[in-house]
């Protein structure tokens, strides 16, 4: 597997703190058996998006992202199929999980259905 994948944990908290946001480490030693590989915490205390990479779901190879954060600013249960961190920081962006703006952790931003 390459370090430098988007499904790699730690290129992915690189690539995220990078783009300024602050992530942390959750869990990156699940059981075999389990279709998650890690989970990190995006901007925590604040939106505080728990992030979990699933890989081989339900068939050979597939890789997504699923997003929570008890349904403050995103859609419940928000799954992302990328292989690009920009993707990943759209998504954030677009739902308000952005560092650059002035509304930034603004609790009157909500999720776009």
């Amino acid at each position: 597997m390459s370090k430098n994948k988007v499904t790699t944990c730690s290129y992915f908290i690189k690539r995220l703190r990078d783009s300024g946001y602050v992530v942390d480490r959750l869990w990156s030693e699940y059981n075999t058996g389990d279709a998650r590989s890690w989970s990190v915490i995006i901007d925590p205390g604040v939106s505080s998006i728990f992030c979990t990479c699933f890989n081989n779901k339900s068939e050979f190879g597939e890789e997504y992202f699923e997003l929570y954060d008890g349904n403050q600013y995103l859609p419940d249960q928000f799954k992302i199929k990328t292989s690009s961190i920009e993707v990943i920081v759209e998504y954030l962006v677009k739902y308000g999980i952005n560092n650059k703006s002035a509304a930034y952790s603004n609790k009157t931003i909500t999720a776009a259905e």
